[in-house]
């Protein structure tokens, strides 16, 4: 079974790990023909549990060994400081986070929170690349007149995020309760003779991202007819 290892950003020097990172191999050679050959590669160091790699573009041209333990991955990385693959030198270093596969070991919980800050992380830089586009365009072209409001299931992530079709009677201490469970909570904030509305405002974006993934689908009780809707508050 395939897993996944966030982060593909080379870091300064990242923590020794169960999982190497290997950039710049050649991209004309077919994924299954890679994962055949590093894995045989880097067998002889020891039990390889899995190798990653997708021919999508942002993972083009890089790949993922996870070994069954780090002092396999540190012996592995030791002798790959000049390693040439298919005519081209390569680099290899520590991946930056855990894989799946090895998170797993510590739980079932413990995967599903790995995912879902993956799933974090991986919006937040969506976020950034559509907000660098419309910088660029702006830049280019100014726009003559406003276009059509953006629906509120498309805008960008951020800190605050903003509650609808709450079932009457919900105070702020339920949300509170509710919402302190994902870390860095700041405040609750209902909209005075607006019922069904509120606003959740956290520390970071990371865990207003994390906050809204996983509450999709969110029922304060059992017997609602309709789920919560949680979107990012406008700016």
């Amino acid at each position: 079974m395939a897993t996944e290892v966030a982060g593909t950003k080379e870091a300064a020097a990242p923590t020794p790990s169960e999982t190497i990172y290997i950039r710049n191999i050649n991209e004309k050679v077919k994924i299954p023909d890679l994962k055949e050959y590093l894995k045989a590669l880097f067998s002889q160091y020891g039990q390889v549990m899995d190798v990653i790699a997708h021919k999508n573009i942002r993972m083009r041209g890089q790949a993922f060994v996870v070994f069954d333990d780090v002092q396999t991955a540190e012996q592995a990385l030791t002798n790959s400081k000049e390693l040439e693959l298919f005519g081209k030198p390569v680099s290899v270093q520590f991946a930056k986070a855990k894989s799946d596969l090895i998170v797993q070991r510590e739980g079932e919980e413990q995967l599903e929170e790995h995912k879902r800050k993956r799933l974090a992380e991986k919006e937040r830089r969506q976020a950034e690349t559509q907000a660098s586009k419309k910088k660029k365009t702006a830049t280019r072209k100014p726009t003559k007149k406003a276009g059509p409001a953006v629906r509120d299931e498309l805008l960008p992530p951020n800190k605050i995020l903003f509650l609808q079709n709450m079932p009457d009677g919900i105070t702020a201490e339920r949300l509170t309760a509710e919402f302190e469970k994902f870390n860095g909570l700041m405040e609750v904030r209902m909209v005075p003779g607006r019922s069904g509305i509120a606003f959740v405002e956290y520390e970071s974006e990371t865990s207003a991202i994390m906050a809204k993934e996983t509450l999709i689908g969110f029922k304060f009780n059992e017997t609602d007819e309709k789920v919560v809707k949680i979107t990012y508050a406008r700016k």
